[in-house]
Order: structure tokens, then sequence, then C-alpha cells
């Protein structure tokens, strides 16, 4: 049987964790798991400095610990980091758990102290039940094969080289150094999920199969490569459709997806999911989509905490919500101005024998003398109407974008210029209103070019 170092360091190789010449900052509570992996990574030869959190939630106990893992690392040489936090007022200000509010300033601190030392990971102590306990967290809750993995050996910044191990392990590696360690007694009492399942269901379980967390975890490894594989074969098949549309500009993204592309993959919800995920939704909410598309509803909208997806005519569009409200803006003369990023060019021509009219959707010309000034460019209102080029009767805006094929989310976006009075002149992108038309009898005109 390999020898504790051992273990770890063939777990930190096989994942290609962590190297030698690096800085690493490990996560010391002062309990077994976190003294054992400070311990173990110092005799592997790895250079690592400690950090500590005090929550202040354990009375006397909080302090205990912070001297505890303060006197260990003197002990040892190990650079020490500290810090205190009033967690309870935060969990309060932010309608948070004490759990999560825990969590929260904990990996924030942790990763901020990384910045500051130019670390390369932070260390965290997790070991083979803790992913176990995870897992069947996951399980109670609802989960895919994602949330089946349990907890991984990498996630971003945070690297867990105990996972390799279990906690009995744990235990007598740091019996062998006559180590120390302190003992969390909130951990011994079940009253949250977590605790619940280490100290009531896994021994239940444990009476059916004694092996019961070791093979939990070793089919979390066979899923972790069967999902690595379905992403695979997703990614493979989202590059090679025409209709898949996700895309980054500056900090925002995007996505469009064809119908034709989601019914046509063997199981359309997967798909859905693996796309929407990225954009903030859950496994629910890529259901609910899939159940519209197949009942042919068009217009419906859901919302994440930063995106919205629409489902259009043969297309689910996704754009990040917009929280600006555009107020409108005047154009008291000719000039070039600009409006919510689009640049608007307005001239006073007079016609000429070599006049060319314009007749581009974003290059217009109209008849100068019908203009009452100053104009207006403003985003479209429910109540508008126009009576468009060409026609006799006039028209909701609403109305002619839709039967122009306009997505809910470009008619939002759609801008107008009006007169004064706030008559439509342009519906700009689109077509000019009938009364603004150039004729025979006009002299002079207004060439606007959206650049």
């Amino acid at each position: 049987m390999l020898r504790f170092e051992d273990k770890i360091e063939k777990y930190i190789e096989r994942f290609s964790l962590m190297e030698k010449n690096a800085l690493y900052l490990v996560a010391l509570s002062g309990g077994a798991d976190s003294v054992s992996l400070l311990l173990v990574l110092k005799k592997l030869g790895y250079r690592v400095e400690a950090c500590h959190c005090n929550f202040h939630l354990r009375g006397e106990e909080s302090i205990r610990d912070e001297k505890f893992c303060e006197q260990l690392c003197m002990s040892e040489n190990i650079p020490f980091h500290h810090v205190h936090f009033d967690t309870k007022s935060y969990s309060e200000l932010h309608h948070v758990s004490i759990e999560m509010a825990a969590r929260n300033l904990r990996y924030s601190y942790f990763e901020s102290l990384r910045k500051d030392l130019n670390a390369d990971a932070i260390c965290v102590a997790h070991h083979q039940e803790d992913s176990v306990e995870t897992i069947i967290i996951n399980l109670i809750r609802g989960t895919g094969i994602k949330g089946l993995r349990g907890i991984l050996p990498k996630n971003g910044n945070i690297i867990r080289p105990l996972l390799g191990v279990n906690r009995s392990e744990i235990e007598e590696y740091l019996s062998t150094l006559n180590q120390e360690f302190v003992i969390d007694r909130t951990n011994l009492i079940d009253d949250v999920v977590r605790n619940k399942i280490r100290l009531n269901i896994i021994p239940l379980l444990e009476q059916i199969n004694p092996r019961v967390k070791d093979n939990i975890f070793k089919t979390s490894t066979y899923l972790d490569d069967v999902y690595q594989i379905a992403e695979g074969f997703i990614e493979d098949y989202i590059s090679h459709r025409d209709d898949i549309g996700l895309l980054r500009k500056g900090s925002q993204s995007y996505g469009s997806v064809g119908f034709k592309s989601i019914l046509g993959f063997p199981k359309p919800q997967l798909l859905l999911y693996h796309i929407l995920k990225e954009f903030g939704f859950n496994s629910i909410v890529s259901e609910e989509v899939l159940r519209n598309i197949q009942q042919n509803v068009i217009g419906r909208i859901w919302y994440s905490k930063t995106h919205e997806v629409l489902i259009d005519r043969d297309v689910l569009l996704i754009e990040p919500i917009e929280h600006t409200v555009l107020n409108p803006i005047k154009i008291p003369e000719g000039g070039t101005y600009v409006y919510n990023g689009h640049k608007f060019k307005f001239s006073v021509l007079n016609i000429e024998s070599d006049f060319n009219l314009a007749k581009e959707n974003d290059h217009i010309t109209i008849d100068f003398s019908h203009l009452s000034w100053p104009l207006i460019i403003r985003p479209i209102k429910n109540s508008d109407r126009f009576v468009p080029f060409g026609m006799k009767g006039s028209k909701l805006v609403s109305d002619y974008l839709t039967d122009r094929k306009v997505s809910l989310f470009d008619k939002r976006r759609q801008l107008v210029l009006t007169d004064k009075e706030d008559q439509i002149i342009w519906l700009v992108g689109h077509r000019i209103a009938d009364r603004y038309k150039v004729n025979k009898d006009t002299k002079s005109v207004l060439d606007v070019h959206l650049v």
C-alpha cells in the first residue's frame, strides 16, 4: 500500500494540480484535514503559505483555532495570514445563510490574497467523504450528471490535493506524525444538511454496504468521464451548426440557437441545458423552453440574474438584461449626433439636377419643407403609429415590425426619428413616413445617414 505522501503526490501528478516551483496558499482551519494538507504539501517540497479565516461564530473556540494555526505555522516555519469576519452581519445584510456567508467571505479573501501574493492557486482540504456528501446533497436536491461528479480536483484557482484519500487515512497520517489538530464541535451536531448526511445517512448506508463511500466516489469518477465525453460531443455538434451562434462582446455574452438544431439533436434538453447554463439558467428552465418550442409557443421570455432568453419564430435568442433607460435627444440643426452607440449624420441639401435620392434602410432623404424642428430621436412607444411610405392608412409601429419579423428584443431597441410634435418621420433602419417623401415640388431635403 502506498504511503500517504506518495498517494497525494500521485494524485497531484494525475490531474496536473501543482508544480514544485510555484507558490500555493493553503486554507488552514486547524482541523485534521487542513493540517494534514499543509504538512504533506510541505513534506513533498511544495512552496506553501497558510491562510486562516476567523468567522467569530464559535466564541472562544474561534480564537483557539486561530492561535493553534498561528503556532503550527510558526513551528513549521510557514508564513501565516489571517483575517477576521463579522459573518452574522454579512449574512443579515446579504440575506444569505450563515454557511453561505462564510463561504462567500472565505473564497473572496482567498482570491484577494492569492492575487496580492502572486500565488498560483489556493489549496483546500476536501477529501473523498466530502465529495460523497456533496453527491448525496445534489442527488437529494435534484441534479444531472454534472452534480453527480461530486467535488472536482480543480475549479479555477481552487485545487484539492486530498480528494484521493479518505478521512481515516488523514487521521492515521497525523497520528504517525504525532500531530495534534482542533475539533470543530459544530460538525458533530446534525443541524445542517451536510451534517445530517455525514452523521445519519451515510452510517445507515454503511450498514447495507460498508464500502458505500468508496463505491459512490468511484462511480462519481466514472460519471465525470461520461460528462467530459458528452460535453465534447455537444461542443462538436455546436461548432458544425450554422444556426447556432454563441458570442461575447466585451463583458457581455449573447446567443442564438435555431430550432432546427435543437430538435435535431439526439437529446434536445441536454443541448439546451449545456447552452443555457452558461447564461445563468438552470435545468428547469431548459426543460420549459424545450416544451414551449415543441408546442410552437412564440414570444415567451425567461430570466436569469444576468440574461433573458426569448422564443422567437424559429430561433431561441439570448441577450444580457438591459437596465439602461434611454432618454430622447433633440436635433436642433444639421450635424452629427451619437445616440445609444449609433451615429446619425444630418445634412440639409438643395435639389440639383444631379441629385440622387437615398433609398437604403440606413440612409434616407426626406422633404425639408414638411419638418418642424427640433427633431427628436427616441425609442419606440407602445402607442406609436405612422403611415409607412407608399401606404394610405396608419399602422401601429409594433404591428409593422411584427410583419417584418423583427424579434421582441430588436423591437425594444427600435428607434424613431420624430418632429417636435412627436410625429414619426422615420422608423430608423426601416422606413420613412409617407408624408415626408420627396416629390416633384420638393426644393430642399434633409439627408439622414445612420453611419
